[in-house]
Formats: C-alpha cells, structure tokens, sequence
C-alpha cells in the first residue's frame, strides 16, 4: 500500500493516483480503488489490471474531485481505448475493460492529462 501511494500525483490541485495491480478481477479492483481512496482522502483513483489476457480499469472520483469537475464515466472513456476495449460509468466510479495488456502503461499514463483536461 506504501509503494502504491508513493505514486500520488497532482493535478491541479487534485490527486490522481494511476497504477497497475497484477492479477486483480473487477470486485477486488473496486475494494482496492475504495481503500485507497479512503486513505487517499480526496482524489481519482484509476486502477487496471490485467488476467488471462483480459484487462479491467476501475476509476473513482471523490466528492471533492468531482465538484473540481473530475468524471471517473469520462476518464474511463477516454482511456479505455488504450486497451483495446470500451467502459463507462457515473461521475464518482466507472470500469471498462478491454483485450489488450500492452496498452495498460499508456493508458495510465494518459490519466492525468485527461484529468488536468477535466479540472475547472
């Protein structure tokens, strides 16, 4: 948990936090995406993972992230596509999933750009 939350960054004034979890199904990517955003405090977090050659992304957007105008529905959209598949979901947690784990390091790395994007 330490190393994860190491990798927090801010996004004006938000934090985001993007990382890979190796061998996680969607109901464990939503309890770690809720505990670490629980010790997060305020935030996006975006999770994915990737089994069997399947990938799942998970991102949630805490109330004060979203009233910044954080979308975890948007953000998941629009990273989605970097995994060969497609998602959505409401302002506060949206998952997607896709077929293609090579494309797991780009779409975390487009999180904050599009987050930065999202903020007002």
């Amino acid at each position: 948990m330490k190393d994860v939350l190491s990798q927090v960054i801010d996004v004006k004034g938000v934090k985001v936090l993007a990382v890979k979890v190796d061998d996680v199904d969607m109901n464990g990517l939503r309890n770690l995406g809720d505990q670490l955003k629980e010790k997060l405090g305020e935030g996006v977090v975006v999770l994915a993972s990737a089994t069997d050659g399947k990938v799942n992304l998970m991102a949630s957007a805490t109330e004060e992230a979203m009233k910044k105008g954080a979308h975890a529905g948007n953000l998941i959209k629009a990273i989605a596509g970097f995994v060969g598949g497609g998602g959505g979901g409401r302002p506060n947690m949206a998952q997607a999933g896709g077929k293609n784990p090579a494309g797991i390091p780009d779409s975390l790395a487009k999180v904050a750009e599009v987050v930065a994007e999202q903020i007002k």
